[in-house]
């Protein structure tokens, strides 16, 4: 399979949430870090809504903590959480909307040995197999808030599309309201999945 070379353009982001998220499936999440190129295709994302979604952050309107995810589709947003752990989201649809995909593991595939020295663990599926993990493996935190995805610290290259039969769908996960909706996709029978799906 030719290599993918070309950014996701703003156009790509600035659509619906679910459409989005699911087909964030098999597209290749870039971090230029120090020189050195951090990459993997993306295995499981999660969908935020916005008003509409009691678990968005921003379901109550737009506060210093959320407003980058108040910005135009094509833009990062990070978090702090737990006190301890940092978590990476593609923010979607139109400017002021508030939606955002976040991305909960990927496959790794460039810059292993500098995963492996930042998250401090050999093994390679345990690299990037959840949101916390993704985040200390490409060393993604506060500075990172806001990135332009179409920018070049940070940005998705266009690659496979999946077809639905090899899309899992279920409730998300980690949340204590909305628990019911199926905003969680993954990629079927892939062994960096945060959490392995009935």
């Amino acid at each position: 399979m030719k290599k993918p070379t070309e950014k996701l353009p703003r156009e790509f982001y600035e659509r619906d949430t679910l459409t989005v998220a699911r087909e964030l499936l098999g597209k290749i999440f870039v971090r230029q870090y120090r020189g050195k190129t951090l990459s993997g295709v993306i295995v499981e994302t999660e969908a935020y809504t916005g008003a509409s979604d009691a678990a968005a952050h921003t379901y109550r309107g737009k506060t210093k903590r959320n407003e980058v995810m108040f910005k135009t589709g094509g833009h990062l947003y990070v978090y702090f959480t737990y006190g301890m752990h940092f978590c990476a989201n593609v923010v979607t649809e139109r400017e002021g909307m508030g939606h955002a995909c976040l991305l909960r593991a990927i496959e790794p595939l460039e810059g292993l040995e500098l995963m492996k020295k930042n998250r401090g663990v050999s093994d390679v599926r345990q690299l990037t197999n959840g949101p916390a993990k993704l985040c200390q493996a490409l060393n993604i935190s506060r500075p990172q808030n806001g990135i332009d995805l179409l920018g070049d610290e940070i940005y998705l290259l266009d690659a496979q599309v999946l077809s639905d039969l090899g899309i899992g769908v279920s409730p998300r996960i980690g949340i204590n309201v909305a628990v019911d909706l199926p905003y969680r996709f993954y990629i079927k029978g892939n062994e960096y999945i945060s959490r392995k799906s009935k």
